[in-house]
């Protein structure tokens, strides 16, 4: 696998060698030991997959607090998004900066980010499936959330506010300057 770092340390992007014949093509989604390599000690607890109906669903921005944090390894089995993470780690030089990359069936590039990070995405196909790996469990008295459109961070999501479908948690999430 290649392991690209990204403009904000600890996020990684990562490309799997594709082997492709006549029959279709095989990668290694995973190795633990190829990861602990480049993203240090990180061990995954739980699955995560989610499916989005229709283009424009946007999902975030989400994180947990805490020792409840979580680091999550992401890809897209089918389909295509837009996937976004911004540094809420406190003193960090890059605070409130975000790295955004398209993950896609076709690209099959996953995105490591690790703790400290708000997390969203925005879906760009009809059907599409993403699937992350969480290196602590889902703890709701932990959660949290910011706007998506929240012009502290500034995130180019590349479509207009009334393309994005959102959940009703998601609309009312609070800015984070207010």
């Amino acid at each position: 696998m290649n392991y690209i770092q990204t403009e904000i340390d600890g996020p990684l992007i990562i490309e799997p060698r594709v082997f492709g014949d006549h029959r279709g093509y095989f990668f290694e989604s995973f190795s633990m030991r190829d990861f602990a390599a480049h993203a240090g000690d990180v061990e995954f607890v739980q699955d995560n997959e989610s499916f989005s109906a229709k283009r424009g669903v946007l999902r975030g921005l989400h994180f947990q607090k805490g020792d409840k944090a979580q680091a999550k390894l992401i890809r897209v089995v089918r389909g295509r998004v837009l996937d976004v993470a911004v540094d809420i780690r406190p003193g960090s030089p890059t605070f409130g900066k975000y790295v955004s990359v398209e993950l896609s069936g076709e690209n099959k590039r996953q995105f490591f980010i690790p703790r400290g990070f708000a997390h969203g995405f925005l879906v760009l196909e009809d059907d599409t499936v993403f699937v992350y790996k969480c290196d602590n469990y889902y703890a709701p008295e932990a959660e949290g959330s910011y706007r998506w459109n929240d012009p502290y961070f500034g995130i180019d999501w590349g479509v207009s506010p009334e393309e994005v479908i959102l959940s009703d948690k998601d609309a009312k999430a609070p800015f984070f300057g207010i």
